[in-house]
């Protein structure tokens, strides 16, 4: 298990993610209609027929009939997994798994995964070889050094597909990006710079060559392994290790870090000790790149040279060298283009475009999330692992390296519309809520999960704890600590736990509702019921008390119930319309559907108010919003009795003169079909509309439960907005990942 306190979880809750429903990450799904025997005749035979005699007079059109230009293929036979060794080819399958999750989630690049069971070399080449009509790309994955050298180069040789290990070359790739903005911060040349490689592996390895490709000079690049400086002359090294021997005198560790300007450590926790980087030039570079451990931790680097840039392989310090800022767009650069091979020109692109990337302004949603608006300094000197803008950069500069190295049998005419298709590939919500997850690590709250005793509940908790998003307050009574236990959590007793009967904050709270109610009608007495037997009523006024950031509940019992509770205690913001937003997340769109779950049939001047308040969450999370007032009418066609509030809201908005486009009254298929929309040329919506403003609470409630039940998308909420104090009522379906993503919204502003 990684010691990152950001990465800790259970492994029940590892086994269970990997288990529940389908087992395992991915699934195959049909991309044609499937509902027909007509479709199942063209999708196999005799339709199929066709695109097999196509393809057969010109392979080249296998790109255009097949999913074979956006295939890759994810190959171990698990002798190194993640640093645990050789566990096997079946063992390494989750990972692999992972990997191709990684390649859709980034990029939107489809993959399988591949296991071998085999470490006989030539038997591996082999049977990889002979996949090369299936896939249009291939990534190596958790080999061992040095048959990994073997493998990758002379597969490369033998297929007309990219092969690329990212083991190796997509470490090197960031860790490059990374060294050249360091170096333009302390004022370097790359062909002057002095580097110590600590570590002689595959990653090690590809890290030298390819900065030596961009201009290291190698005599002034010293290679080290556990036994010291790979000198020119010494005996027990292999082939690529003896590549980069060094002519020089110098043999420990400590002697070649004298004087030196980066350290690129791909080796051991604690190799770097503090005396050496004392030991080092001015403004001293340091890539201390050991996992889980770095060579040295920053703090401790810090301490002995506070002139010096550090950069790790862990995202709970600045500078994270991680790979997924690379393999999924340099495959997809690399496939648009249908390059042959992923040469040292397109690695060297991919690197400058995210050097370039760290350099310029971080988009607003990047900074919310991570509460701190970022520049390019020694702090920041590699992007953000979730920056959307990653899909749009680097596959346009391995694509065009490619075109301008000789391997793209596919040119891309247009950069400019390539780059636009790109930024429309995926949907920047998925960015955004892994941003927040990054935030909330980051500034971490404490949430308050009313329903404490219910076991869905319990396992959200441990989760927001153990993902290290914050402090979970649980309601509950004293046995929660048992059900902690009984759910595998060893330091139950850790858990704070508040007891409606128990709490010695139950004199404070009944005077506090007591005030706020008792010219509503009630009693001291009644306050103290209400204290005591209604776990919303409680936690809620433990939130209005300051004993927690946020509230999460809605599992046991009907939304309005529950909404009902909560508002005797905690009111609507001041000059706000409480609401409910349901959030619709596709591969590729993401639709906002209010008032879903509050206001019955609200007015003009509120229906602009939600509108407004939904087009501000759209923005937070990404998305320029295009907002329709929906109705059974468009326009005035076919006339009704319930158009008045809708154009009366069209009206508010006129006069607010508010930064976002709006229009209606409008039916849903006008709203969202491009070419029903375009019947009416005179509508103020340059495309379809991403905001949904539903007349009234029926048809917005219907619409959205029956799309969570019957819809193919993902659907977020609903998020309560409007309120004083963020409190976040789920649906009693919600399962505990959902809770989390409610806590980690509500907790970080997004959902406010």
């Amino acid at each position: 298990m990684s010691d990152d306190p950001s990465l800790q979880f259970s492994e029940r809750e590892a086994l269970l993610f990997h288990s529940e429903g389908r087992p395992g990450k991915i699934e195959i799904i049909a991309s044609k209609p499937m509902a027909t025997q007509r479709d199942l005749a063209l999708a196999y035979s005799p339709g199929v027929a066709v695109p097999v005699r196509a393809i057969a007079d010109d392979p080249a059109l296998a790109y255009d009939y097949t999913a074979k230009g956006n295939l890759v293929a994810v190959i171990s036979n698990g002798t190194a997994i993640l640093g645990m060794g050789n566990l096997g080819a079946l063992a390494s399958k989750p990972v692999m798994e992972g990997k191709a999750v990684l390649f859709k989630r980034f990029a939107d690049v489809d993959s399988i995964d591949i296991e071998l069971k085999t470490e006989d070399v030539d038997r591996f080449i082999d049977a990889v070889e002979l996949m090369e009509p299936t896939f249009g790309g291939i990534n190596l994955e958790d080999i061992k050094a040095p048959e990994c050298f073997i493998i990758e180069q002379t597969l490369r040789e033998r297929m007309n597909i990219p092969v690329f290990h990212d083991d190796q070359h997509g470490t090197a790739i960031i860790t490059a990006a990374g060294l050249i903005n360091a170096c333009l911060l302390t004022g370097r040349a790359l062909a002057d710079v002095r580097i110590v490689v600590n570590g002689a592996g595959a990653a090690a390895i590809a890290c030298t060559e390819l900065i030596k490709a961009m201009g290291v000079r190698g005599d002034n690049v010293i290679m080290c392994d556990r036994k010291g400086v790979i000198w020119q002359g010494r005996g027990d090294v292999n082939q690529w290790q003896s590549a980069h021997a060094a002519n020089t005198d110098r043999r420990t560790l400590t002697e070649a870090l004298h004087g030196a300007d980066v350290f690129l450590g791909l080796s051991a926790a604690g190799a770097l000790r503090p005396e050496m980087v004392k030991d080092m030039a001015p403004q001293p570079i340091i890539f201390a790149m050991a996992n889980p451990d770095p060579e040295i931790t920053p703090p401790e680097a810090r301490a002995a040279r506070p002139d010096a840039i550090i950069a790790t392989g862990r995202s709970d310090y600045p500078n994270q060298v991680n790979n997924v800022l690379g393999f999924p767009f340099i495959f997809r650069g690399a496939l648009d283009v249908r390059a042959t091979g992923i040469n040292d020109a397109m690695k060297i692109a991919a690197a400058m475009a995210i050097a370039e990337l760290a350099r310029e302004r971080v988009p607003e949603e990047v900074a919310v999330a991570y509460g701190v608006r970022h520049s390019f300094g020694p702090e920041y000197i590699i992007p953000a692992p979730f920056d959307p803008r990653l899909m749009e950069v680097v596959p346009a500069a391995v694509a065009k390296a490619a075109m301008d190295s000789g391997v793209a049998t596919k040119p891309i005419l247009d950069l400019a519309a390539y780059r636009q298709s790109l930024r429309a590939r995926l949907n920047p919500t998925t960015s955004v809520l892994s941003l927040a997850y990054d935030g909330a690590r980051a500034r971490p709250k404490r949430v308050l999960f009313a329903e404490g005793e219910e076991e869905v509940v319990l396992r959200a908790a441990i989760a927001f704890k153990e993902g290290g998003y914050g402090t979970p307050v649980l309601v509950g009574r004293d046995d929660v600590y048992d059900r902690l236990a009984a759910l595998g959590v060893k330091d139950a007793a850790g858990y704070e736990v508040h007891n409606s009967r128990t709490s010695g904050h139950i004199e404070r709270m009944v005077d506090f509702l007591y005030a706020r109610l008792q010219r509503r009608g009630h009693l001291r007495r009644d306050v103290e019921r209400m204290i005591n037997q209604d776990r919303n009523i409680f936690g809620a006024v433990l939130l209005q008390l300051g004993e927690a950031d946020a509230m999460i509940t809605g599992t046991t019992r009907p939304y309005a119930q529950s909404l009902r509770e909560i508002r005797r205690v905690i009111d609507p913001e001041v000059g706000r319309t409480p609401f409910g937003i349901h959030i619709l997340v596709g591969r590729s769109h993401t639709v906002f559907i209010a008032d879903t779950t509050v206001n019955e049939r609200p007015s003009g001047e509120e229906l602009a108010d939600i509108a407004e308040q939904t087009a501000a969450v759209a923005r937070r999370m990404g998305h320029e919003p295009r907002v329709a007032f929906l109705s059974y009418s468009t326009f005035g066609n076919p006339e009704g009795r319930w158009l008045d509030n809708i154009r009366e809201a069209v009206g508010v908005l006129d006069g607010r003169q508010v930064g976002f486009e709006y229009e209606g009254e409008m039916a849903p298929d006008v709203a969202l079909n491009p070419r029903q929309l375009a019947r009416y040329p005179f509508a103020r919506l340059s495309g379809p509309a991403n905001v949904l403003i539903m007349p009234g609470l029926q048809s917005a409630n219907i619409s959205a439960k029956l799309l969570r039940e019957l819809g193919g998308d993902d659907m977020i909420g609903p998020m309560l907005i409007g309120m004083e104090k963020p409190v976040q009522i789920a649906p009693m379906t919600a399962t505990a990942s959902e809770l989390v993503t409610l806590a980690v919204l509500a907790a970080g502003g997004i959902a406010r």
